[in-house]
Parts: C-alpha cells; structure tokens; sequence
C-alpha cells in the first residue's frame, strides 16, 4: 500500500493555478532543494506543523465535485513523495483533472509523476549553470533541465515559468535563458515577479520590480507563441 500524501496546505478555489479551470491547490510538504526567494519555506522540511490528513483533504474533495474542475499538486515539490501518483489517480477518479506544479527536482520521480497529469506548470529558475546560485544544492540545474527534456517529449500539456528576483538574474541572462528554452522546443513562457513579502532568504532585499523593461518583454513575445509576464 503506498503512503498517504502529506500535505501542508490547501487553496479551496483558484483560477490562476490551471489555465482555464477552476480549481483547488494542494501544497504537497518537502522540498530538498532551499531556492532563496521560496515564499513557501514552511514546506521545505518533509513533515509540517500543519499537515493535513489525506483522508479530510478526499472529504473536501467529494464536496466540490460539482464545484471544480482540477486539482493540482503543487509544493513543496510533490513529485518527492511516493504516496504522489495514487493520490493523483484517486482525485481523477473523481472526476476532476489533474494538474501538477513541478521543478523536477528528481528527473525519475518527475517522469512517473507526469504519467498521471493533464496539465504541468514547470519551473525552470535559471540556466543549469546559475542553478545553484538560487537553490543552493549543487547539480540542481542538470536535474531540472533533463525533467525539462521529459516534459517536452511526454505531450503533456504544460507551461514553463521562471520567478525573477532581479538580485539573482539580470535581464541579460534571463533573455539568454529564454533563448535557451526556445531553442528546446518550449512553447508556453511565463515570467512571473518574486513575492517577497515572505522568503526563505532574509539577505535578500526587498525589490519591486525592475523598470518595466519593455524592450526585454517584447524580445519574448517573439521567442514563443505564447508568453505572460505576472505581477
């Protein structure tokens, strides 16, 4: 029997979570990477202080079926817990579609945990070499980027996003970035602007956003055929 999944918090209702839907977060508990600007550090450690019980989360679920579109996984990094593909296949059968936030921390776990998803939003935090700088773990970027490789060949649908702080990348090597990803075949580009009103971090400063840089936005709008720029 596989374990059940730990989870560290719940959004009841988004529209921002799963392009088109209306859907439930789930914010799966762990992470072993400690990206500096993670705005959700109390789901870093593999057990929380504020789990809730799988059983009380499938309850919840029952009630909004008519109510909901998805559920999506999102962490923490969901694809670390073995519990995660038959929680997945439990939520389909209830009806909903199944959405799955990931950075593919774990190219294995990634692959299995795409199998049993309709939708992927993908984070992709630097060029493999910068990885570091950001998640603190060595190897990191190498990890994400074959993740990065499996999702293009699944034919899932998806979405690559990058959160910038501009103290960890400059616009320069967030083009090079972007460049880089088209040149990989992505499609589906966000950019979206750090939260920084909570960050595991506290040395990092509390930016707003660069100038609008509208020069740089327009340079994506041209690398992909579909590209958002968040907050």
């Amino acid at each position: 029997m596989s374990r059940a999944l730990r989870v560290g918090g719940l959004v009841p209702l988004t529209t921002l979570d799963y392009p088109g839907m209306l859907a439930c977060v789930l914010f799966c508990q762990g992470c072993a990477w400690r990206c500096r600007y993670c705005h959700n550090p109390d789901l870093i450690p593999p057990r929380g202080s504020a789990e809730i019980d799988w059983r009380r989360v499938l309850l919840f679920l029952q009630r909004r079926q008519d109510l909901l579109d998805a559920v999506v996984f999102s962490g923490g990094e969901p694809t670390l817990q073995e519990g995660l593909p038959a929680a997945m296949d439990e939520v389909r059968a209830m009806g909903f579609r199944v959405g799955l936030h990931s950075a593919g921390i774990k190219p294995a776990g990634f692959a299995n945990a795409l199998r049993h998803a309709d939708w992927v939003g993908f984070d992709v935090k630097a060029l493999a070499e910068d990885y570091h700088l950001i998640t603190q773990v060595r190897g990191s970027g190498a990890a994400n980027w074959r993740s990065l490789e499996t999702l293009l060949a699944s034919g899932v649908d998806y979405e690559c996003r990058t959160t910038v702080h501009w103290h960890l990348i400059d616009p320069a090597r967030l083009l090079l970035l972007a460049q880089r990803l088209q040149a990989t075949g992505v499609k589906r580009f966000a950019v979206q602007m750090v939260r920084t009103a909570s960050m595991l971090d506290p040395q990092l400063p509390d930016v707003s956003a660069q100038a609008l840089l509208p020069e740089l936005w327009n340079r994506l709008r041209e690398l992909f055929p579909a590209f958002v720029l968040r907050g």
